[in-house]
């Protein structure tokens, strides 16, 4: 293991039940970096290896069986004779559920005697932090175990984990534990050996969903492609959903596996917001996780600011061993969530949330709104600046601390006004108008007022004129000058209403021009950008939900022929990548016999990724009743 570096997911496998993740090689070993049993925000165990008669088993192939689910079939050719064909296989099953990860070992055998071997299986206990895995720093935390048999007890501090086996025992090694099963299998017949691991931690802010989701969605008529997509993408979100202790009926998306098992603000709305056409109960539920969590007062250390929506929830603050980065627990680094929030309710009522549910979210609606006055008051821009030096220098979705960038190169200074910030705002200040005039509230013509003077002051401010075009900047610097690279967040703006018609068109054609398709998606930053690299994280990679919320904007402006390109080039991706789509990809353009290239550290499953599979479904259908 390299020390100081995050760890590539690309080429392991996966299986989950959040807050429960199993990530191992595809045979099965978890040996790699990234790989372990998680629970939370910790790493119980890892270094799983296993041996008959002193030999590891020879993979062949592995089969995901949905989320919760892997089998890993192997050939024993060790034992049983030396004959070519292979006569003895192992197929492992792997599961896990919320807490636990079970496995049953099948040896099956075609020869005409019995066979007796020696099963040999070693785990090692880890009860690191995420943060620490994430990283690659940090070592083992110390633990003891206590061993009955076929049971065992593995404790660290506040967490623990219990082993169980159907037969075999358990002894303690200086590294870890080993379970050894005699083994006997009859003439052309099978035996089955299982095992469990069970986690425990007092510390968990978050726990799985306490009712089976019932997700469907129609497919007929759609492309395979998508059908498979959007099959898939529902089974992952279904194994992402999670609730808070306090509140168990109250169900949201994790935001993605491994590095973001639980609640993120913005990425738990717009995985919300684009799963409206399957599921709105829980937008409604996850409007009112955030608004239990919504602020109350002025806190610099965790950017709270009454009526500000959070970014994020953790078990422990989220920091460094330098000491230069650290988020507290309940994180409020955010611009864009608290309009987002409000765009979320606007659309679920419009949706079908009940009336009573709308009605006791709106003291909410109230402090979100008074948050986005006061923010903006003086005719200034929504904007962001990290108060303490040591938290997100950027609090958009392009978080990354080089995402807002000039054309040549340079970063921008804060405090920086983010495009999409604007258009986010004008969008809810115009849906919260309706909802509060439907719901006999004050206060609706004052803030259709508010963003008919967003509008002017955002087109009079945010466009720039670049060899490749006129578009709308990124953001306004500290300065207040226009930093003039050419992004996808202007596809955000579709359909907010903050551009008129002509600026749409000319969005959707720059967007879906060479320098920003890929042909797996919209890049995030223009090739002609000096700053661009395919495998930059928000300066040339493509990310599946940006994409699909721009195709989706690109269909509410009635730019129908641009969002069908989009939703295809991401078809692409998703059948290049098995159609499990990862939270992110290289910005490498499609070529005739080529396959999207990955991100090699991108989560996935992640929840926006997948639901964009039901954003371009929705696209889909509008585009086949536009053609009839």
């Amino acid at each position: 293991m390299t020390l100081g570096r995050q760890p590539f997911l690309h080429d392991a496998v996966i299986a989950l039940h959040a807050p429960t993740q199993a990530w191992s090689r595809t045979d099965g070993a978890m040996t790699a970096p990234i790989d372990g049993l998680f629970h939370g925000d910790r790493r119980f165990a890892r270094g799983l290896q296993v041996e008959v008669e002193g030999e590891t088993p020879e993979p062949i192939t592995t089969s995901e069986r949905g989320s919760r689910m892997i089998e890993f079939e192997a050939v024993l050719r060790g034992i049983g004779g030396s004959s070519p064909d292979p006569h003895l296989g192992l197929t492992r099953t792997r599961s896990v559920e919320n807490g636990r990860m079970s496995e049953t070992f099948t040896i099956a055998s075609a020869l005409d005697r019995e066979v007796q071997a020696l099963v040999r299986m070693r785990i090692e206990p880890d009860f690191r932090p995420l943060q620490a895995v994430t990283t690659g720093l940090g070592a083992p935390a110390d633990w003891k175990a206590t061993v009955d048999g076929r049971r065992a007890t593995v404790r660290s501090e506040a967490a623990w984990f219990d082993l169980e086996s159907d037969t075999g025992h358990w002894s303690v090694q200086p590294d870890g534990l080993v379970l050894e099963w005699p083994l006997t299998v009859p003439p052309k017949r099978s035996t089955a050996l299982t095992w469990s691991i069970a986690t425990h931690d007092l510390g968990l802010v978050v726990q799985a969903a306490s009712r089976p989701s019932g997700w469907t969605a129609s497919t007929a008529g759609v492309e395979e492609r998508l059908a498979r997509w959007t099959a898939l993408a529902l089974d992952d979100l279904d194994a992402l959903r999670l609730a808070l202790p306090d509140h168990p009926d109250d169900t949201f998306l994790a935001a993605g596996a491994p590095w973001f098992f639980t609640l993120f603000g913005r990425d738990s709305i717009w995985a919300a917001r684009m799963m409206l056409p399957v599921d709105v109960p829980l937008a409604a539920s996850t409007l009112r996780v955030l608004a239990r969590l919504q602020g109350t007062r002025d806190d610099l250390a965790t950017e709270e600011e009454p009526g500000k929506i959070p970014h994020e929830l953790r078990t422990a603050p989220l920091e460094t061993p330098s000491g230069d980065f650290f988020l507290p627990p309940l994180y409020y680094g955010t611009v864009d969530a608290t309009p987002l929030w409000v765009c979320l309710l606007v659309d679920a009522w419009r949706a079908g949330m009940p009336g009573a549910e709308v009605a006791a979210l709106m003291p909410n609606l109230r402090a979100a709104l008074d948050w986005i006055a006061a923010t903006t008051s003086g005719d200034r821009f929504l904007s962001y600046i990290d108060h303490t030096g040591k938290g997100l220098s950027n609090q958009g979705w392009k978080d990354s601390g080089d995402s807002i960038q000039w054309r040549d190169g340079r970063l921008a200074n804060g405090p920086i006004a983010l495009c999409e910030a604007q258009g986010y705002a004008h969008e809810a200040a115009l849906g919260a108008a309706s909802l509060l005039e439907a719901f006999g509230e004050d206060g609706a013509d004052e803030w259709r007022s508010w963003a008919g003077r967003l509008r002017v002051r955002f087109n009079e401010r945010f466009w720039v004129t670049t060899p490749e075009g006129t578009y709308p900047a990124i953001a306004l610097d500290r300065d207040g000058q226009a930093v003039d690279t050419l992004t996808s967040n202007i596809g955000h703006l579709l359909g907010t209403g903050i551009l008129d018609a002509e600026a749409e068109a000319r969005i959707a054609r720059l967007l879906t021009g060479p320098t920003m398709s890929s042909g797996y998606g919209i890049r995030t930053l223009s090739t002609a950008a000096a700053g661009y690299w395919p495998l930059s994280y928000h300066g040339g990679a493509v990310w599946a939900h940006d994409s699909a919320i721009i195709a989706h904007g690109m269909s509410r402006t009635g730019r129908h022929d641009e969002a069908a390109a989009v939703v295809d080039d991401l078809l692409h991706a998703a059948e290049g990548f098995g159609y499990r789509m990862p939270e992110l990809h290289a910005g490498t353009p499609r070529t005739p016999r080529g396959r999207p290239v990955p991100y090699p550290a991108a989560c996935r499953p992640q929840a926006w990724s997948a639901t964009a599979a039901i954003t371009c479904l929705q696209i889909a259908r509008q585009g086949r009743s536009e053609t009839k």
